[in-house]
């Protein structure tokens, strides 16, 4: 079957690679779940690796089938699989186990050791092909009521993560309500994280480049939160008139607006960095400053990664929330389409000419 790949290491090298088609009895104990792919959302990780920052082959093959954000239905399954059934539509989990004991009791997300294993970024395939097979540990399935918004569950569940490990490393404190946060980016994570927290009752300012009117101004205010153009505010200026927010959420992916935040968070805040930097840029910081600010304001800056089920199933109840509260708004995300697999080279272009392309998603199949 067709599958779009690179060969990591070596720049712009995504091609189209035949590979076997999977079957359920390749997972042991009956555990099996055989998925026709539908859709595969693509986004910076996956221009990256074409640009060989970062990636690796699974072992034995010298390519990396790439595609991190599935969305298929299940074809058939092994005899002992209990949560979906053949004709659910569903999603898959990107991490996989190592051998800690963060792997060992399924938060691979937090694994303790130097390698990790993620499908179609590190050491494992993806998904960017017409069928995979899994553990139905990692199927989560997705309410029939939602397929309009396919790809946008796994970028929601980094979303819902984020949040929400921020909100559990909080409880440090006793007592935390935050009222103000920031969110950095309005690319499709930054969008999806307005989302989580206005859910939660927050004032939200989400800031990009771009001035308004623009796509993305135009989800930040369906969803009832203010935007931001930094080329006409910057978050210095912006704190002097909401005053220092409880929560920054960086989806940037641009190292230098990430330590910035650390400059503006207000007192028991927390900082989250979601973005990846595969680059060498350095930048000076008031690092002095920071370092006072930080002590005395008892602040909190901690990484997430990509998410494990529970995280899936969070952002997937949000999506449903935010979808009734806010109809039509999170379609708009979705806005660049490429038809079938052997478009990949507009896929690509699109990832990297395309600034105003959203959400770049590949059509693989019809159900």
């Amino acid at each position: 079957m067709k599958a779009v790949a690179v060969r990591p290491g070596t720049p712009n090298s995504v091609h189209m690679q035949e590979i076997a088609r999977p079957s359920v009895d390749q997972i042991e104990g009956g555990m099996g779940v055989l998925v026709k792919v539908l859709k595969v959302g693509v986004d910076a990780t996956d221009r990256e690796i074409n640009d060989a920052l970062y990636g690796n082959a699974p072992d034995g093959d010298d390519y990396l089938v790439i595609g991190h954000e599935c969305f298929g239905v299940v074809e058939a399954v092994g005899e002992n699989v209990k949560r979906v059934k053949p004709g659910d539509f569903v999603t898959a989990t990107v991490r996989r186990p190592g051998g800690s004991i963060y792997d060992l009791i399924g938060t691979n997300d937090m694994t303790s050791e130097e390698t990790y294993y993620e499908r179609g970024i590190n050491l494992r395939h993806g998904f960017l092909t017409e069928y995979f097979v899994d553990e139905e540990e990692y199927i989560v399935r997705v309410p029939q009521g939602l397929q309009h918004l396919h790809v946008l569950q796994e970028p929601m569940s980094c979303a819902a993560k984020a949040v929400h490990q921020a909100y559990e490393a909080q409880r440090r404190m006793k007592v935390w309500n935050p009222k103000v946060a920031y969110v950095l980016g309005a690319g499709q994570i930054g969008l999806l994280t307005t989302l989580v927290l206005k859910l939660r009752g927050l004032e939200v300012f989400t800031l990009a480049r771009g001035e308004a009117p623009n796509l993305k101004a135009e989800i930040v205010e369906g969803l009832e939160s203010t935007y931001v153009s930094t080329s006409q505010t910057s978050m210095t200026e912006l704190v002097k008139q909401t005053g220092r927010p409880d929560l920054i959420v960086d989806a940037t992916g641009f190292s230098p607006l990430a330590f910035e935040a650390m400059e503006h968070i207000g007192h028991n805040g927390v900082v989250v960095w979601t973005g990846i930097t595969g680059g060498e840029r350095k930048s000076e910081v008031p690092s002095d400053k920071i370092n006072l600010e930080w002590v005395l304001g008892n602040k909190l800056l901690l990484g997430s990664v990509n998410a494990n089920r529970g995280h899936f199933e969070m952002g997937i109840r949000d999506l449903a929330l935010g979808d009734m509260m806010f109809p039509g708004v999170l379609e708009k995300i979705l806005t660049n389409p490429v038809e079938g697999l052997d478009n990949y080279q507009e896929m690509m272009r699109l990832l990297v000419e395309d600034k105003d392309a959203l959400k770049v998603f590949v059509n693989v199949a019809s159900a």
